[in-house]
């Protein structure tokens, strides 16, 4: 029974550490912008076609690295992030999920070596400590054996806040590598998971403490509506983006990044900017949790997420391929995972590579 009572203690303890405001999320994460600046000085930054081909170094998901002998490369990824939900086992194989589409992301669909980062706050009590990290531990290696690796824990560090993410890497021959910089005019952009998990997370958590964002909440939504809008986040952040990666070689894909802290957009143009050719992305389509536009109108977030601008975790892969293999894409990974994919956008040639999100595009409830 103690046990018992300090895992919920715990658990709400988790939810203190944890819950930060999607603004305040911003404010912790270097926006893109800045770090942008701060990667113009190392010599390494991609400008963005100086790097040798078959090398990607600092700019994008994952390094890929040539190594000496026998024609290999080595395909590598550090992610760590702030916990962002109560159940510490999801919170591991959040963390997983979201470390490994990295990785996914170049097409590589095994991971070699998984280590796992994670850090114990400092106000943990001991017994705290003892309940709380081998559960997140827990969860992280469940989503590890989902991928088909294994997890080294080398220890633990003592943080002010609770960190969680792991170094991925993957060493390969460079043909099972999908560089991120082949997009062409008239090929169309897939999203393979919806938009919205920050807000749909944090309004479970709102509801939970009462808060004042969810007293105007619950002026238009029923705890039931809230719980499931949370799981539906949840299911898709755990879920690997291990199967699109490997169709990603299937339907010869020519460019692909993860969504997550930056946003659709954000990500999208850091894409862009990758790209061989001078590229605009247009997006007309935006999939989002269902509900999650309502909770963005009440709240006064609309416009953001609207824009492609909201923060995501563990988000979908967006995907460059040619029109023809698009749809083909989309009913094979349905078919594979019983989840859809979504045709969101194209490309065109421009003069200023950029990205677009039309204005009142195609909403799409999920």
């Amino acid at each position: 029974m103690a046990n018992e009572a300090s895992a919920e203690n715990s658990s709400a303890e988790l939810v203190e550490v944890r819950n930060i405001e999607e603004s305040d999320l911003e404010m912790l994460e270097v926006p893109q912008g800045v770090l942008t600046k701060l990667l113009a000085g190392v010599d390494l930054l991609p400008g963005r076609n100086t790097l040798p081909a078959g090398r990607i170094e600092v700019g994008m998901d994952s390094a890929v690295i040539p190594l000496a002998r026998n024609n290999l490369v080595l395909v590598q990824s550090v992610d760590f992030f702030y916990p962002l939900v109560d159940d510490p086992v999801v919170m591991g194989r959040i963390a997983f999920a979201n470390m490994a589409s990295d990785i996914y992301a170049t097409g590589v669909d095994v991971l070699d070596k998984v280590s796992m980062i994670c850090s114990c706050p400092e106000e943990f009590s001991e017994v705290e400590r003892d309940v709380i990290i081998p559960l997140i531990v827990k969860g992280f290696r469940e989503a590890a054996v989902e991928a088909g690796c294994e997890v080294t824990v080398r220890g633990f560090a003592v943080n002010p806040w609770c960190i969680l993410g792991g170094v991925a890497t993957s060493i390969c021959r460079p043909e099972e590598v999908i560089y991120p910089g082949n997009a062409v005019p008239g090929d169309v952009l897939v999203l393979t998971k919806p938009l919205g998990t920050q807000l749909a997370t944090n309004a479970y958590l709102w509801m939970l403490d009462d808060s004042d964002s969810w007293r105007k909440l619950k002026e238009s939504f029923e705890e039931d509506e809230i719980l499931q809008i949370y799981r539906k986040a949840v299911d898709s952040m755990t879920f690997l983006n291990r199967t699109a990666a490997q169709l990603m070689h299937k339907y010869s894909a020519h460019a692909a990044t993860d969504i997550t802290g930056f946003g659709l957009v954000g990500h999208a143009r850091n894409l862009v900017g990758f790209q061989k050719n001078s590229l605009k992305f247009i997006v007309n389509i935006l999939p989002i949790f269902g509900n999650v536009e309502k909770m963005a109108r009440i709240l006064g977030r609309e416009k953001k997420l609207l824009a492609g601008e909201a923060v995501e975790t563990s988000g979908g892969l967006l995907i460059a391929l040619k029109r023809e293999f698009a749809m083909e894409f989309c009913q094979e990974f349905k078919e594979k995972t019983s989840r859809k994919a979504w045709i969101v956008g194209f490309v065109e040639d421009s003069v200023s590579p950029d990205v677009e999100v039309v204005e009142g595009c195609t909403v799409i409830d999920v």
